[in-house]
């Protein structure tokens, strides 16, 4: 129905990149998804009033939470798609975000609140009642939320949206919810065990697991994450397409939005080369990973020597050292500098943050390593993290 609606609605409904078509989406499956959340609170309100269930009634009042979940999702959209102003140059993507984390809160209440009400049921059980009406309610709620954890699902990996992967995993857990009920109902009909109470509580479970894994997922890209491996993939195989461009090293992307990326990276060229076509080369291909890749990108150059010299010689053989320490460690910046008793070795050293070592074993290490390579080395490092 989605791929239906947005065929006669989006523009363009292909493009998941442009801002526009997301937002459309966005607005799209926010009001499909009001629609279905009120027609499943009525629905289910009715069953829960002809049984007395209080599960029946909880789930229903959870679609209800979850009709203005959609509203906020749709409005996260509608805002996040607004141009940058002077107070917010990045512009307003990660709205998007908030709104994911509004949508997470709301269903940890619920989930809350839930659990309290099962709990009094489970001390003062009641019986509930049961006709075909019911279980029809109910089976046909686990259709429709299944259809929308489905399409949610799909759509938030499209567009990569943090609201709608959230709004996926609600419904996906309405479902398990749901299911719940129908089994305690069908319990209390055939084999008389009032389990409505225990039910409940296995519904508030579902949703505060949801809500959890939701607000994980919203909060992270707000207290900043680093980029998929994909990303960083597709950003060194566009950058070493250029012969000129001997390493990368210090990438850094700061994501302030669905499609809103701003990376800096250094780019390593000969210190031989000529600076100028050099600069030209790093012009071109800051233009390209803004017309390929949707992203802002500084590139900082880096001179190294590559003459295959005394100095190519010495990287070569420290970075085999610092690769015995740790795996995931990697030197740049490395340079020479000659003196009347010592030759200093400058360089960085970048150590995965799953390294098990302080920074300070780290540099002694190497320091301790280089000096076993050669006695007229010293070793000057500088320890740092990498972002990606």
């Amino acid at each position: 129905m989605i791929d239906f609606l947005a065929k006669r609605f989006i523009k363009d409904y292909t493009n998941f990149s442009s801002p526009a078509v997301r937002r459309g989406y966005g607005v799209l499956c926010g009001c499909v998804g009001v629609g279905l959340n009120v027609l499943l609170f009525l629905g289910k309100l009715l069953a829960g009033a002809l049984s007395g269930s209080i599960a029946v009634i909880a789930d229903a009042v959870n679609n209800l939470s979850d009709a203005g979940s959609s509203v906020v999702t749709l409005l996260g959209f509608k805002l996040a798609a607004q141009d940058p102003d002077q107070d917010h140059p990045f512009g307003h993507g990660r709205l998007e975000y908030i709104s994911g984390l509004v949508v997470s809160m709301v269903i940890l209440l619920m989930g809350v609140e839930l659990a309290k009400t099962s709990v009094e049921k489970i001390i003062r059980p009641e019986p509930v009642t049961f006709s075909p009406l019911i279980a029809a309610i109910l089976a046909a709620s686990i259709a429709v939320k299944l259809y929308m954890a489905c399409y949610n699902r799909r759509m938030g990996k499209r567009l990569g949206s943090a609201a709608m992967s959230a709004t996926a995993m609600d419904s996906l857990s309405d479902c398990m919810a749901t299911g719940a009920v129908l089994l305690g109902t069908l319990a209390g009909r055939f084999w008389g065990v009032q389990i409505d109470g225990w039910c409940g509580c296995v519904v508030a479970a579902f949703i505060l697991c949801s809500g959890f894994q939701a607000a994980k997922g919203t909060i992270d890209p707000l207290l900043g994450q680093p980029p998929s491996p994909e990303f960083v993939a597709q950003v060194y195989a566009l950058v070493h397409s250029h012969p000129e461009i001997l390493g990368i090293h210090d990438l850094i992307v700061h994501d302030y939005g669905p499609g809103r990326r701003i990376l800096s990276l250094h780019a390593e060229i000969p210190a031989s080369g000529d600076i100028l076509a050099l600069h030209d080369v790093v012009d071109s291909l800051e233009r390209e990973l803004a017309e390929k890749m949707g992203c802002t990108a500084t590139i900082h150059m880096d001179p190294v020597v590559n003459d295959g010299g005394m100095t190519q010689e010495a990287r070569e053989r420290v970075a085999a050292v610092v690769r015995l320490i740790d795996p995931g460690i990697s030197i740049h910046d490395f340079r020479m500098v000659p003196g009347t008793t010592r030759t200093k070795l400058i360089f960085d050293a970048q150590i995965p943050f799953q390294c098990p070592l302080p920074d300070g074993e780290v540099r002694r290490r190497i320091q301790n390593g280089v000096r076993a390579l050669d006695e007229n080395w010293s070793a000057v490092v500088n320890v740092e993290k990498g972002y990606v």
